[in-house]
């Protein structure tokens, strides 16, 4: 099993004069140990084209040192990355090559660069001897793995110790070493600093593969709108800035995913959809004949990471509803019985998700997403100015979205209803997700009127979580009947959920009458 240590760190340029100042006159390090020196020795692997290295995602096979081993280390925040560990194996484990798969897309990873470090350590330590970073003078020497000249450098490494270090605790340390002389280093990783002064074919970031479509108009689609006005973004410029965003957050997302943290399912579910709805809210802007067939498998990406997320929602609506039920309601062991039930359906779920992020359906998909970004289906009106061309979009999506409000209003009470309600809810999210689009070139307008189709959907979409909680219910309540266990509980739950449903539906006219677009658009 792999580990996962978080690394906060600073690096700063050396040379053979660079001493190291008296640290412990930065506050709470009592003491400087020294640690003696490790000899390490790195081979990096990317793909030939240097995928990796573009999204500042490294993998090493390192020896020497107390953490020899494969390490994969994925950006977090400026200075911060997270580094998966595995144990030493002749090619790179198939656990960490399934981490960075959403960036190589299938390509091979080979070796590109070896790094051998001479490292002096000190460890900074406080009055109770606890260390509180690391300090690493390194001696670097680097070249290509297929050849070439090698280069060498000195640098200095700064790291806390723990992830609940302060990081505050880096700014003095900098400080102390640009009082020295120090300066911080211009590459943010070894490994970039030896790709730029190695040389070699292949500049990290290959670029994507050409698709070779070609929009409606006859000729392939330019990225920057087919010839805009000098300092004025066209409606081309803008949407194709909003897939970037998507596309760009789907791919980081895909190894938080696979390490199941908090979100990350979520989060990658909703790029998606924001992807789905830009291709049907800016048809003008986009080839809807290009864009069509993507969205339908958007959609299916979409359904496969619900099945894990729409689980972990209700399993937290329905524990939250029996924590706030007193004591002398919560009748049987209806808390082990929520708990059993979730638990089966997450282990299946979860499967689900990881062979569906594994499969060539995805990959193919990732694939055409960079594709239609290299070479995107243009029309003739992304070349329009964006004002223009997004609020005519963004104001059709309102008005489709009013004609279903009204609809799921007269509706018949019960599932017809409904029906008609989630309908109303699946538009408001593309009012909302084309308003946020358009937020750029629309400003503070857009950003009010975005707000305000997020209330609605919130309610529409409480109302919708109330309609699924009730079927679960449904389905906990026969289940503890057959064993015995009572369904009291259940029942009363349902009811709540019932009644909650019926506020939501009062307090919709109220809610969509502030949603009104802004007057002058």
């Amino acid at each position: 099993m792999a580990d996962t240590v978080r690394e906060i760190e600073r690096k700063y340029e050396a040379t053979d004069e660079t001493e190291l100042p008296d640290l412990t006159a930065v506050d709470r390090v009592a003491e400087v140990v020294e640690q003696g020196v490790a000899e390490l020795d790195a081979t990096y692997y990317d793909t030939a084209g240097q995928r990796l290295a573009a999204a500042g995602v490294t993998l090493r096979r390192r020896t020497g040192g107390q953490d020899a081993g494969w390490h994969l280390k994925l950006p977090v925040a400026l200075g911060i990355r997270d580094e998966v560990r595995l144990p030493l194996s002749d090619t790179p484990p198939p656990e960490l090559t399934a981490l960075v798969r959403s960036r190589t897309l299938g390509r091979e990873l080979v070796p590109v660069v070896r790094l051998r470090t001479r490292r002096t350590v000190r460890l900074l330590r406080d009055a109770d001897g606890a260390t509180l970073a690391e300090v690493a003078l390194d001696a670097v020497r680097a070249a290509r793995v297929d050849g070439g000249a090698e280069v060498r450098w000195r640098e200095i490494e700064v790291e806390l110790a723990g992830e609940g270090d302060d990081p505050g605790l880096l700014d003095e340390v900098g400080e102390a070493l640009a009082a020295a002389g120090v300066r911080p280093a211009r590459a943010a990783s070894k490994l970039e600093r030896a790709l730029a002064e190695t040389g070699g074919e292949g500049a990290p970031g290959e670029p994507a593969e050409r698709s070779g479509k070609k929009s409606e108009d006859g000729g392939k689609g330019r990225e920057k709108g087919q010839g805009q006005g000098k300092g004025k973004a066209t409606a081309g410029d803008i949407v194709l800035r909003y897939l970037r965003e998507q596309v760009h957050t789907i791919t980081e997302l895909d190894p938080a995913v696979r390490r199941d943290l908090p979100d990350s399912v979520h989060q990658m579910r909703v790029a998606t959809r924001r992807l789905r709805s830009a291709f049907r809210s800016y048809t003008k802007v986009l080839d809807r004949a290009v864009t069509r067939p993507i969205g339908l498998e958007l959609q299916w990406l979409a359904a496969e990471l619900g099945i894990d997320r729409d689980r972990e929602v209700l399993t937290a609506r329905l524990r939250d509803a029996l924590a706030e039920l007193p004591r002398t309601l919560r009748l049987g062991p209806v808390s082990a019985r929520l708990r059993i039930w979730s638990e089966r359906r997450r282990a299946g779920s979860r499967r689900e998700v990881l062979t569906t992020l594994d499969g060539e359906r995805y990959l193919e998909l990732l694939r055409t997403l960079e594709a239609l970004l290299a070479d995107p289906p243009l029309r003739r009106a992304a070349a329009l100015p964006a004002s223009e061309v997004l609020v005519k979009a963004v104001l059709k999506d309102h008005a489709r979205l009013a004609d279903r409000i009204e609809a799921a209003l007269a509706a018949p009470a019960g599932a017809a209803r409904d029906e008609a309600l989630h309908s109303a809810r699946k538009a408001a999210k593309r009012v909302r997700y084309a308003a946020e689009a358009a937020r750029p070139v629309l400003g503070k307008p857009a950003k009010k009127f975005t707000k305000r189709t997020k209330r609605v959907q919130q309610v529409l979409g409480d109302h919708q979580d109330s309609v699924v909680a009730r079927a679960a219910l449904r389905e906990l309540a026969t289940q503890a009947q057959r064993a015995g266990e009572g369904a009291f509980t259940f029942g009363l739950l349902y009811g709540r959920e019932e009644a909650l449903a019926d506020r939501r539906e009062r307090e919709l006219p109220g809610v969509w009458a502030k949603a009104a677009p802004p007057a002058d658009w």
